[in-house]
Protein backbone atom coordinates (compact mmCIF):
# COMPACT_ATOMS: atom_id res chain seq x y z
CA UNK A 1 0.00 0.00 0.00
CA UNK A 2 1.19 3.58 -0.99
CA UNK A 3 -0.29 7.05 -0.61
CA UNK A 4 0.74 8.73 -3.85
CA UNK A 5 2.91 10.80 -2.32
CA UNK A 6 6.27 10.97 -4.00
CA UNK A 7 9.77 10.49 -1.78
CA UNK A 8 12.49 10.92 -4.91
CA UNK A 9 12.41 11.47 -8.64
CA UNK A 10 14.53 8.53 -9.61
CA UNK A 11 16.76 7.53 -13.11
CA UNK A 12 16.67 4.54 -14.98
CA UNK A 13 19.97 2.68 -14.54
CA UNK A 14 19.51 0.22 -16.88
CA UNK A 15 16.58 -1.31 -18.66
CA UNK A 16 16.37 -5.33 -19.63
CA UNK A 17 13.17 -5.82 -21.46
CA UNK A 18 14.23 -8.13 -23.92
CA UNK A 19 15.17 -10.69 -21.11
CA UNK A 20 13.19 -14.05 -20.14
CA UNK A 21 12.52 -12.06 -17.32
CA UNK A 22 12.11 -8.19 -18.17
CA UNK A 23 14.56 -6.33 -15.05
CA UNK A 24 14.37 -2.38 -14.63
CA UNK A 25 17.51 -1.01 -12.46
CA UNK A 26 17.16 2.44 -10.93
CA UNK A 27 19.58 5.22 -9.39
CA UNK A 28 18.59 6.86 -6.56
CA UNK A 29 19.16 7.40 -2.76
CA UNK A 30 16.87 7.81 -0.53
CA UNK A 31 14.11 5.39 -0.90
CA UNK A 32 17.13 2.36 -1.01
CA UNK A 33 17.23 3.60 2.64
CA UNK A 34 16.01 0.68 5.15
CA UNK A 35 14.90 -1.07 1.85
CA UNK A 36 15.17 -5.10 1.98
CA UNK A 37 14.97 -7.56 -0.84
CA UNK A 38 11.35 -8.45 -1.00
CA UNK A 39 10.58 -5.04 0.02
CA UNK A 40 7.94 -3.45 -2.44
CA UNK A 41 9.10 0.41 -3.85
CA UNK A 42 6.15 2.19 -6.36
CA UNK A 43 8.45 3.15 -9.93
CA UNK A 44 5.96 5.95 -12.06
CA UNK A 45 2.79 4.22 -9.29
CA UNK A 46 3.56 0.37 -10.52
CA UNK A 47 4.24 -1.42 -7.30
CA UNK A 48 7.64 -3.63 -8.00
CA UNK A 49 9.74 -5.86 -6.07
CA UNK A 50 13.39 -5.49 -5.18
CA UNK A 51 14.87 -7.78 -6.24
CA UNK A 52 18.95 -6.51 -5.16
CA UNK A 53 20.00 -3.15 -4.26
CA UNK A 54 23.14 -1.12 -3.11
CA UNK A 55 23.54 2.25 -1.69
CA UNK A 56 22.92 3.62 -5.56
CA UNK A 57 19.85 2.18 -5.92
CA UNK A 58 18.15 -0.87 -7.12
CA UNK A 59 16.76 -3.61 -9.44
CA UNK A 60 13.27 -5.21 -9.54
CA UNK A 61 12.00 -7.71 -11.92
CA UNK A 62 8.84 -7.19 -14.47
CA UNK A 63 5.72 -9.48 -15.39
CA UNK A 64 5.03 -9.83 -18.95
CA UNK A 65 1.85 -8.09 -17.94
CA UNK A 66 3.06 -5.39 -15.89
CA UNK A 67 5.05 -4.42 -18.93
CA UNK A 68 1.49 -5.04 -20.85
CA UNK A 69 -0.67 -3.03 -18.80
CA UNK A 70 1.71 0.07 -17.82
CA UNK A 71 4.08 2.28 -19.31
CA UNK A 72 7.36 1.11 -17.78
CA UNK A 73 8.13 -1.00 -21.19
CA UNK A 74 8.79 2.61 -22.46
CA UNK A 75 11.39 3.34 -19.92
CA UNK A 76 15.34 4.53 -21.43
CA UNK A 77 18.64 4.77 -19.64
CA UNK A 78 18.28 8.66 -18.47
CA UNK A 79 14.43 8.33 -18.00
CA UNK A 80 13.02 10.21 -14.48
CA UNK A 81 10.39 8.36 -12.82
CA UNK A 82 8.54 9.14 -9.26
CA UNK A 83 9.28 6.50 -6.40
CA UNK A 84 7.82 5.79 -3.19
CA UNK A 85 8.45 2.94 -0.53
CA UNK A 86 5.24 1.38 0.44
CA UNK A 87 3.78 2.75 3.91
CA UNK A 88 4.33 1.59 7.20
CA UNK A 89 1.92 0.86 9.91
CA UNK A 90 2.63 4.03 11.51
CA UNK A 91 3.15 6.12 8.63
CA UNK A 92 1.25 9.25 7.67
CA UNK A 93 -1.28 8.94 4.96
CA UNK A 94 -0.55 12.50 3.27
CA UNK A 95 -2.39 11.67 -0.33
CA UNK A 96 -4.53 8.74 -0.60
CA UNK A 97 -4.85 4.73 0.02
CA UNK A 98 -3.12 3.86 -3.85
CA UNK A 99 -2.17 0.35 -4.09
CA UNK A 100 0.18 0.11 -7.25
CA UNK A 101 -1.95 -2.00 -9.18
CA UNK A 102 -1.91 0.43 -12.47
CA UNK A 103 -5.31 0.27 -14.00
CA UNK A 104 -4.19 1.59 -17.72
CA UNK A 105 -2.59 3.86 -19.06
CA UNK A 106 -3.51 8.04 -20.11
CA UNK A 107 -1.90 10.52 -22.11
CA UNK A 108 -0.58 14.13 -21.74
CA UNK A 109 -2.93 16.00 -24.03
CA UNK A 110 -2.95 19.61 -23.03
CA UNK A 111 -0.88 21.72 -20.44
CA UNK A 112 -1.40 25.41 -19.45
CA UNK A 113 -0.30 27.48 -16.54
CA UNK A 114 -3.24 28.97 -14.07
CA UNK A 115 -0.98 31.36 -11.53
CA UNK A 116 1.30 29.22 -9.90
CA UNK A 117 -0.28 26.16 -10.65
CA UNK A 118 0.36 24.03 -14.13
CA UNK A 119 -3.10 22.35 -15.13
CA UNK A 120 -2.37 19.34 -16.64
CA UNK A 121 -5.20 17.19 -18.83
CA UNK A 122 -4.73 13.54 -19.30
CA UNK A 123 -6.95 12.14 -22.34
CA UNK A 124 -8.59 8.40 -21.74
CA UNK A 125 -10.44 5.48 -22.39
CA UNK A 126 -14.02 5.49 -21.78
CA UNK A 127 -13.72 2.30 -19.38
CA UNK A 128 -11.71 4.22 -17.16
CA UNK A 129 -12.79 7.45 -17.54
CA UNK A 130 -16.43 6.20 -15.89
CA UNK A 131 -14.44 5.66 -12.52
CA UNK A 132 -13.14 9.37 -12.60
CA UNK A 133 -15.17 11.73 -10.55
CA UNK A 134 -14.74 15.55 -10.04
CA UNK A 135 -13.12 16.34 -6.95
CA UNK A 136 -11.86 12.39 -6.49
CA UNK A 137 -8.88 11.16 -5.74
CA UNK A 138 -6.43 9.36 -8.81
CA UNK A 139 -3.12 8.48 -8.77
CA UNK A 140 -0.91 9.76 -12.47
CA UNK A 141 2.45 7.97 -12.34
CA UNK A 142 1.91 7.21 -8.97
CA UNK A 143 1.05 10.79 -7.56
CA UNK A 144 -1.62 11.18 -5.66
CA UNK A 145 -3.92 14.31 -7.19
CA UNK A 146 -7.44 15.67 -7.11
CA UNK A 147 -8.93 15.37 -10.14
CA UNK A 148 -10.76 19.20 -11.24
CA UNK A 149 -12.48 18.60 -14.19
CA UNK A 150 -13.93 14.75 -15.35
CA UNK A 151 -14.98 14.02 -19.16
CA UNK A 152 -15.93 10.70 -20.89
CA UNK A 153 -12.27 10.83 -22.49
CA UNK A 154 -10.38 12.82 -20.67
CA UNK A 155 -9.50 14.31 -17.10
CA UNK A 156 -7.87 17.49 -15.47
CA UNK A 157 -5.48 17.72 -12.58
CA UNK A 158 -3.91 20.67 -11.11
CA UNK A 159 -0.41 20.53 -10.25
CA UNK A 160 0.85 22.64 -7.12
CA UNK A 161 4.40 24.01 -7.23
CA UNK A 162 5.83 21.54 -5.19
CA UNK A 163 4.39 18.63 -7.15
CA UNK A 164 5.38 20.49 -10.28
CA UNK A 165 9.40 20.39 -8.57
CA UNK A 166 8.99 16.97 -6.70
CA UNK A 167 7.51 14.53 -9.23
CA UNK A 168 8.37 14.07 -12.77
CA UNK A 169 4.83 15.43 -14.11
CA UNK A 170 5.41 18.77 -15.04
CA UNK A 171 7.96 17.58 -17.31
CA UNK A 172 6.10 15.07 -19.74
CA UNK A 173 5.42 16.70 -23.31
CA UNK A 174 2.04 16.46 -24.78
CA UNK A 175 1.42 12.98 -26.25
CA UNK A 176 3.51 11.20 -23.52
CA UNK A 177 1.71 8.35 -21.68
CA UNK A 178 1.32 8.00 -18.29
CA UNK A 179 0.50 5.38 -15.85
CA UNK A 180 -3.08 6.10 -13.83
CA UNK A 181 -4.81 4.29 -10.86
CA UNK A 182 -8.28 4.94 -10.14
CA UNK A 183 -9.71 5.01 -7.13
CA UNK A 184 -10.82 1.17 -6.07
CA UNK A 185 -13.84 2.14 -4.24
CA UNK A 186 -15.68 3.33 -7.35
CA UNK A 187 -14.75 -0.69 -8.78
CA UNK A 188 -15.79 -2.22 -5.67
CA UNK A 189 -19.34 -0.59 -5.90
CA UNK A 190 -19.86 -1.50 -9.61
CA UNK A 191 -19.23 -4.89 -8.61
CA UNK A 192 -21.33 -4.81 -5.27
CA UNK A 193 -24.28 -3.43 -7.15
CA UNK A 194 -24.03 -5.94 -10.36
CA UNK A 195 -23.52 -2.68 -12.57
CA UNK A 196 -23.48 -3.14 -16.29
CA UNK A 197 -21.25 -2.01 -18.86
CA UNK A 198 -17.89 -2.39 -20.00
CA UNK A 199 -15.78 -4.54 -17.87
CA UNK A 200 -14.05 -3.26 -15.01
CA UNK A 201 -9.94 -2.78 -15.66
CA UNK A 202 -7.60 -5.06 -13.71
CA UNK A 203 -5.03 -3.80 -11.61
CA UNK A 204 -0.97 -5.08 -12.24
CA UNK A 205 1.90 -6.12 -10.17
CA UNK A 206 4.73 -7.21 -10.23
Amino acid sequence: MFTGIVEEVGQVAETHFERDHPQLAIACRTVVAGVRVGDSIAVDGVCLTVERFDEAGFAVGLMPETVRRTALGRLRPGDRVNLERSLAADGRIGGHFVQGHIDGTGTVAEKREEGAALIVTVAVAPALARYIVEKGYIAVDGTSLTVVEARGDAFTISLVRHTQEHSTLAGKAIGHPVNLEVDILGKYIERFTGAVGAAPAAGAKS
